[in-house]
């Protein structure tokens, strides 16, 4: 009997965990499973980890999560470790800011340009999971490679047929949020489809500014109080395509967008006062966006993939096609002049852009033994950006035009070596990337220029299985910061207190960052701790100087980058149905400009902390909060102040396998608004920024799931990514 006890008890869990790992391949590796068993029957218990890490990468599995039912994806990425995002929603990965984000292991480029906006609208039930890769590889553009965040889109599946879901959303602040997503197989096809709203309301996207300037050469100061709205809609949808033509091939295609037409309007009040109390000049100018404005972004992958007899060895060949189509404009009417600095009544301000991008991309992998593995590939890239913009002036006869068009190129070609053995894997990689820029004006007002540019990029990182819930790894990884084409022209662009120019003679930033890396994941326990160093000696900033009562900014390679970092993250379980997850970064920051002979430093940290707990009668309670704590250096001339946010949320699912989930959410109950500050404090101006935006709200959000299906659409292991310059034309 005990035998046969033994038996049972083995096939049990051998089946149970063959389940597992086929429906959660990305964390089986570190799913903590109990097993009890007891003298009237089997009782089987299964825990998922939520952190999963690999030499390359840390993973948070969204799915696993019961919040990713009713939460947005920007809200999950305050729990990923490494990731912070502020009370504005703006995003940093390892506290860099300037960051790839790719989807499904690709680059996106509508989700790089928008990300905040999107995210924000993304239903987290929709993500599978989200890593932050911290060691790209040479195989990645060396734009941005010192981090990358990437989306995984959920690919469940259970049973042959058709799966989707719907959800929607609605909060007091009038937001609508409307997305839907279906699964279907056709024989070897395979497509996916994805479609998503929503409504910014003026309730929403309403917020107040106070400005303050007091210029050091007159001792003026300029005022600036605002009130403005950002209504609109927000369109986006995305279709993917996979095509098994035999064992050794496949062919898969996707393509995505998208769109919207937001209505900026709103009044600034501008005053000029003397040290003496005299009003020098004031005015208020309204501003509305005219009714044909929208911005659209596009793009579409095709990736073959052949694999040989030799296990683990590919080939991938990839195109990628990306447009962008901007029609956009801002009118302002003035009306209360004294002494005004210019002499029209209002003006009229319009432009269009055209950006059409091409990718072509070659990646050979091979295993080279057991062990080894070496990837190699090559890599070009064509843009092609047109800009038209028109200044109209309203009781005068002037009006300006601007023609500007660019072109870009880039040829790259990497290898990367990867080394795996017993408690030990090791990677390394060198990227060489050459690139041409050439900007030109067709109306003639201005001279052609171009710039040349040739980098070198290593890394390298090393990691140590000390047993089998506790790793170290140790990692150098090199970035570049290329300069965007605006950042390279040379022509002024002047407002009445404002003139702003590129610099032509720009060259590449080299960033470099050495990071340890200690995990440990337990079954109840998951802990990460990541003390890091980076610097940079000739990053691109921007110089601002003042000459009377104007600011003059232009960019140049000066800026001297040094960032401690200490991140700690855990997640523990301490019983059952109790959640509790802190997420924290401390920074200590330093940067110099010594041809102004100016420097800014200072410590700060970002804390986020939650609690998820199980209750009666299927609810689930959850509570969250995030702050920022010290002045944040932004930059060599001024410092960001503290803010906070807090969430409560209860949820329920029901109907059978949960289909139908509803919640009830309250954000910051204690608060109107959300109140973030930003000080100018050296330099020939001093500055203070303040802002204020309704956050305060309760919504109500409904999803339900349909179909079953066993299969997932598949995609090449390997796609392209573009991620490149500082400063580019495209807004986002």
């Amino acid at each position: 009997m005990n035998i046969l006890k033994t038996s049972v008890l083995s096939l049990l869990m051998v089946a149970k965990a063959g389940i597992a790992m086929s429906q959660n391949d990305s964390i089986a590796s570190n799913d903590s499973i109990t097993w009890n068993k007891e003298l009237d029957g089997i009782e089987v218990k299964a825990q998922r980890q939520l952190i999963k890490q690999e030499i390359d990468r840390i993973g948070y599995d969204v799915q696993a999560d019961e919040e990713s039912k009713t939460l947005t994806v920007i809200d999950m990425l305050r729990k990923v470790p490494m990731v912070t995002v502020d009370g504005e929603g703006n995003i940093s990965v390892k506290g860099n800011s300037d960051f790839k984000i790719y989807k499904n292991g690709h680059y996106d480029p509508n989700l790089s340009k928008n990300a905040k906006e999107i995210l924000k609208a993304m239903p987290a039930s929709m993500v599978k999971c989200i890593e932050v890769i911290t060691d790209p590889g040479a195989r990645e553009d060396a734009e941005g490679v010192d981090a990358v965040l990437n989306i995984v889109m959920k690919e469940t599946c259970k049973m042959q047929g058709v799966t989707g879901s719907v959800s929607t959303a609605y909060n007091t602040l009038n937001r609508t949020d409307i997305d839907a997503s279906i699964t279907a197989q056709i024989d070897k096809l395979m497509v996916s489809a994805d479609y998503g709203y929503f409504r910014q309301a003026r309730r929403q996207m309403h917020w107040t500014q106070e400005n303050t300037s007091t210029y050091k050469d007159t001792g003026n100061t300029m005022n600036k109080s605002s009130d403005q709205t950002q209504p609109g809609n927000v369109h986006y949808a995305n279709i993917n395509a996979s095509y098994d033509i035999d064992s050794l091939n496949l062919l898969s295609a996707s393509f995505g967008g998208y769109y919207c037409d937001l209505r900026q309007e709103g009044y600034i009040r501008t005053t000029l006062t003397a040290p003496s109390g005299e009003i020098l000049q004031s005015y208020l100018g309204t501003f509305q966006t005219p009714d044909k404005t929208s911005y659209q972004s596009w793009n579409g992958r095709l990736d073959f993939e052949h694999k040989t007899r030799r296990k683990g060895e590919r080939l991938t060949l990839s195109y990628m096609l990306a447009l962008t189509r901007n029609h956009g404009g801002l009118e302002h009417r003035y009306s209360e002049k004294y002494h005004a600095p210019f002499n029209y009544t209002g003006k009229m301000m319009t432009d269009s852009e055209r950006f059409l991008e091409h990718t072509f991309q070659i990646d050979w992998l091979r295993p080279l033994g057991k062990g080894h593995q070496v990837e190699i590939g090559a890599k070009y890239i064509n843009r092609n950006n047109q800009s038209d913009a028109v200044q109209t002036f309203y009781g005068t006869d002037n009006q300006l035009t601007d023609e500007f068009e660019h072109t870009t190129s880039v040829l790259a070609g990497y290898a990367d070596y990867q080394y795996k053995k017993d408690r030990w894997s090791a990677r390394a990689g060198l990227r060489y990337e050459y690139s041409y820029m050439k900007g030109s004006y067709p109306d003639g007002k201005g001279e052609p220029f171009h710039k040349h540019l040739s980098d070198w990029v290593p890394q390298a990182s090393i990691r140590y299985q000390m047993t089998d819930a506790q790793s170290l790894k140790l990692s150098y990884t090199t970035s570049i910061s290329r300069p965007g084409i605006s950042y390279l022209n040379p022509m002024a662009y002047t407002l009445p207190a404002s003139v702003q120019t590129g610099n032509s003679h720009l060259s590449s930033a080299h960033s470099q960052r050495i990071s340890l890396n200690y995990s440990y994941i337990g079954n109840k326990i998951t802990l990460q701790l990541s003390p890091s160093y980076s610097f940079c000696s000739e990053g691109i900033a921007t110089v601002q100087t003042a000459q009377g009562n104007v600011v003059y900014r232009t960019y140049d390679n000066i800026l001297q980058r040094r960032i401690f970092s200490f991140s700690q993250y855990m997640q523990w379980q301490p019983f059952k149905g109790t959640t509790i997850i802190v997420n924290n970064t401390l920074y200590y920051m330093h940067y110099g400009n010594p041809e102004q002979a100016l420097s800014n430093h200072g410590w700060c940290d970002y804390l986020y902390a939650s609690l998820s707990q199980q209750l009666p009668w299927k609810l689930r309670l959850s509570l969250s909060g995030s702050t920022d704590i010290g002045r944040e250096p932004s930059g060599v001339y001024a410092v960001d102040y503290p803010w906070n946010l807090c969430y409560a949320s209860l949820q329920r699912s029901f109907l059978k396998d949960n289909r139908l989930t509803v919640s009830i959410s309250i954000r910051n109950p204690y608060k109107k608004f959300i109140h973030t500050r930003t000080e100018t404090i050296h330099g020939d101006f001093l500055q203070s920024s303040n802002l204020w935006q309704r956050t305060r709200s309760i919504g109500l959000s409904v999803s339900y799931r349909f179909g079953s299906l066993k299969a997932s659409v598949k995609k090449a292991a390997t796609s392209i990514t573009n991620d490149d310059m500082v400063g580019g034309i495209s807004k986002g």
